[in-house]
């Protein structure tokens, strides 16, 4: 079994608590503290789970916000199985190899 980690993504729940209601309001906040971004980067960084988040854009939220990064971020743990490539059936049981009769041909002598 492999531990996969995975997130989510609490900027908008902090937003909220805190009486932000629009995105476009982090936009001046975040160039105050030299982090420019266009309000459609904004956007996108309140409504989905960034796959990349520089330590200043970071460290500009947590100030903001005047929270920290465990408020912003919820680190969960994913147990997944991982099936090796070629196998069926279920996960440590090895299917028994198909029987196929094989057919011979010979080219004709004549």
């Amino acid at each position: 079994m492999i531990k996969k980690m995975g997130y989510h993504w609490h900027l908008r729940q902090v937003m909220a608590t805190r009486g932000m209601f629009q995105t476009s309001d982090l936009v001046p906040l975040l160039a105050e503290r030299g982090v420019h971004l266009s309000r459609e980067q904004v956007y996108r960084l309140v409504t989905q789970s960034p796959q990349r988040l520089s330590m200043d854009t970071l460290a500009a939220l947590c100030d903001i916000l005047g929270c920290g990064v465990q408020e912003l971020i919820e680190v969960t743990v994913v147990e997944q199985v991982v099936r090796k490539a070629g196998t069926a059936g279920p996960i440590g049981a090895s299917a028994a190899p198909r029987v196929q009769r094989a057919t011979i041909r010979r080219p004709d002598l004549s």
